[in-house]
């Protein structure tokens, strides 16, 4: 099995995204910033002005799991020979894919969700139903487990019974991504909170408090990648897609034993090790982290799972090195789903290509040139690394 074989063939080349901060206002106003399709539209137009492309320059298509393929494809006015549908993390990993086989050269990744204004419900009765997006709640709804809170509410609980990590140290994930959104522009909640105001959050599902939850919030992003010699003639520096790693944890998966057993460590070792060898990286060249967030305790895991420090030992890490900006290693730059704008994952691609551009002002990272992303949701650990051009 090659496993160097796609590092560097595909690059980031234009990213996009709507106004997060005005979406929510709006929608807590009563007012719509249109549709999924509108929103994923908008992003698209921003990203190809960003890559300096044309329309008609595009030939493959993938878009999120909240809008059909060829609707989009319809509304963006695309006929492409080569496309799908997958959440930010498989979206990325496919259009390499299918650059890497030939299939396509330059990949629109259009991700749109009027989640708020649609009122989407991610708890209680009204989340549990039939349709696959659901699976994960209907297993455990006996139990009145009906929402992710209340799963990863059970999974840090074990984990601080374990090895004895605090509220207060889990505080510094919420510090730290609202220390990076105050100094982001496009972040939605921007004013810095203590660990006294952490604290003093209420529970929504004991020991996770509100500070740990992600926001719920309408938008749209757009990512589009290219084969790597046709990126380099393009408008901006692009950044090359240096590695890919994934391992699933299925069996075991409606009874928790893989969220509460190891807390997915083993499937974040598995993709780490893939990551790490098609990059020809390891953890220490890492400059920068962005980990999808929908609740704080997402951080200390990946700290453990993807090597930046041994098992049981996050809340040291976190104490001793930093994830601030201020710190060794900065985690979630942009401020993340818990302060930035939960987008599922497609924002922190998005910050992570900034950071390697150099584009991010108060809240650059100095001389960034690696930045990885880790995602372990439902058992499935999979990651990116990110390069800069130089």
């Amino acid at each position: 099995m090659n496993e160097t074989g796609m590092r560097g063939v595909a690059s980031v080349v234009g990213v996009g995204h709507t106004d997060w901060a005005k979406d929510y206002e709006r929608s807590r106003q009563g007012l719509e910033s249109g549709d999924s399709y509108d929103l994923g539209a908008a992003a698209f137009q921003r990203a190809l002005a960003d890559a300096g492309l044309q329309r008609d320059d595009i030939d493959g298509l993938i878009v999120g799991p909240k809008t059909a393929y060829e609707r989009m494809g319809e509304v963006l006015g695309l006929n492409t020979r080569w496309g799908g549908q997958a959440d930010s993390v498989q979206a990325v990993a496919q259009a390499c894919m299918a650059i890497y086989s030939g299939m396509a050269e330059v990949v629109a990744l259009v991700y749109g969700y009027d989640q708020r204004t649609s009122k989407v419900q991610y708890g209680g009765s009204g989340t549990v139903s039939g349709g696959s997006d659901h699976l994960s709640y209907i297993y455990h709804s006996p139990w009145g487990l009906t929402s992710q809170g209340a799963l990863y509410a059970v999974m840090f609980q074990r984990y601080k019974e374990i090895y004895g990590m605090t509220e207060r140290d889990l505080g510094a994930v919420a510090m730290a991504q609202r220390l990076a959104a105050s100094l982001n522009p496009n972040a939605i909640m921007r004013k810095r909170v203590s660990i006294e105001d952490y604290l003093a959050a209420p529970y929504v599902c004991q020991p996770l408090r509100l500070l740990d939850y992600c926001l719920i919030n309408d938008g749209g992003v757009c990512l589009i990648i290219s084969e790597s010699s046709r990126a380099k003639k393009m408008a901006k520096k692009p950044v090359p897609i240096l590695g890919i790693g994934r391992y699933d944890l299925n069996e075991g998966a409606t009874s928790l034993e893989p969220r509460l057993v190891h807390f997915y460590l083993p499937a974040q070792q598995k993709a780490a090790a893939q990551v790490f060898n098609m990059a020809g990286l390891g953890p220490s060249d890492m400059d920068a982290i962005q980990v999808y967030d929908s609740f704080s305790c997402h951080v200390p895991f990946a700290l453990e799972g993807f090597g930046y420090c041994a098992e049981g030992e996050a809340a040291k890490f976190m104490a001793e090195k930093g994830i601030s900006l201020e710190g060794a290693l900065p985690v979630n730059t942009g401020g993340g789903h818990l302060s930035e704008s939960y987008m599922q994952g497609w924002n922190h691609q998005v910050e992570a290509v900034r950071q390697l551009r150099g584009e991010c002002g108060e809240r650059q990272v100095a001389n960034c040139r690696h930045v990885q992303y880790c995602s372990d949701v439902a058992g499935k650990a999979v990651t990116i690394i990110y390069g800069s051009q130089g």
